[in-house]
């Protein structure tokens, strides 16, 4: 070291002090660091306003030293740590937040109340409707304001959509499709609002399957005897309601037309065996003995020889007895259907009959 070397020069230099920043500076230094580093934030849940203030600021900053970083980073991972809780903005929020957990009479009347803009997307909301509710509010709707949503709904449902409108009308609305190139945002959004009001304003049902599921659900489990005649009073009543229920009904009749072979293990598995071997004398006492046969064709060959057995072991079985173990068998069937497991199969249309 030279005697004439400066000792200043040979010192560390001094830590530079943070630069003092407004909320909004810090916010855009955040926000920056977050791209920098891959991470996905999801502004487009800001305000509006607040999103513009924060693209204007962002323009409008060069460079950060690193000891503002650090400062503002620390100052960002504290205020983090000390949050305990964080609610949802607004009462439409909070009715997000609780879906399902109140009743709908409540969820409805507090929606209305709210109103349909105070959070989020409106079009997010017209994603999630099943086709049917969509199509009533379509069929409602000029062509241009249909072709905007299907242009903004998954291309899943929006092809679903398609298919169940009438040739014509599908026809009109996709060359509309070809002509939204020039529709604003602005009025994108006006149309969400406006449909997703209509769909605020849809009455709440008091059962969430219609009356032909319902009765068709009611029969399935009902005896022989009822069963019938209910069908021939509602033929006298309303002849086409009671063909709707006729196509409804599942009964133990029904499964070799409805149930695909590869199913029926998955079926027996969930019955007990000694109401399985119910089941069957009943079905074959009451002259089923194909549906006997397609189900014990359809399972492994030990288990079958089991089943047979067990059935020439036990004889008869009372009328009462045996109606409740088909319908045990049938319980299964729409469980497994209700889960997804299983699907019928689609019935013959009258065309392919013919």
């Amino acid at each position: 070291m030279s005697a004439r070397t400066p000792l200043a020069q040979l010192a560390p230099p001094p830590q530079k002090a943070p630069m003092r920043l407004s909320r909004k500076q810090k916010a855009a230094i955040i926000v920056r660091l977050l791209l920098n580093e891959g991470a996905e934030v999801r502004l487009s849940d800001l305000p509006e306003e607040m999103q513009a203030d924060l693209n204007h600021q962002m323009g409008a900053m060069r460079h950060v030293d690193r000891a503002t970083l650090a400062s503002v980073v620390g100052e960002f991972a504290q205020e983090l740590e000390a949050m305990g809780l964080t609610f949802p903005k607004g009462l439409a929020g909070a009715l997000n937040a609780l879906d399902g957990k109140i009743s709908p009479q409540t969820a409805a009347r507090l929606r209305k109340e709210a109103g349909v803009r105070q959070a989020g997307d409106p079009w997010e909301r017209l994603k999630a409707p099943p086709v049917e509710l969509l199509l009533g509010v379509i069929e409602t709707e000029s062509t241009e304001v249909a072709a905007v949503v299907l242009s903004k709904i998954d291309v899943a449902k929006a092809a679903e959509l398609l298919g169940r409108l009438p040739g014509e009308q599908a026809r009109r609305i996709t060359y509309a499709v070809s002509q939204t190139g020039a529709v604003t945002p602005e009025a994108v959004d006006r149309i969400g609002l406006s449909l997703a009001a209509q769909l605020d304003n849809q009455p709440i049902k008091a059962f969430d399957a219609g009356p032909v599921e319902r009765v068709g659900a009611i029969l399935d489990f009902s005896p022989a005897l009822t069963r019938d005649d209910v069908l021939s009073g509602l033929d006298e009543t309303d002849a086409d309601f009671a063909g709707l229920v006729r196509k409804a009904i599942f009964t133990f009749a029904n499964i070799p037309e409805r149930i695909e072979a590869r199913d029926i293990p998955k079926v027996i598995r969930g019955v007990d065996q000694a109401v399985l071997v119910t089941a069957l004398l009943a079905a074959t006492q009451a002259e089923m003995g194909e549906i006997v046969e397609f189900i014990l064709e359809n399972m492994s060959k030990r288990m079958a020889e089991s089943l047979r057995e067990e059935m020439a072991e036990r004889g008869k079985v009372k009328q009462k007895d045996g109606e409740e173990a088909m319908n045990a068998v049938i319980g299964e069937i729409r469980a497994l259907q209700a889960a997804g497991e299983l699907v019928f199969k689609a019935e013959e249309s009258e065309e392919d009959e013919d």
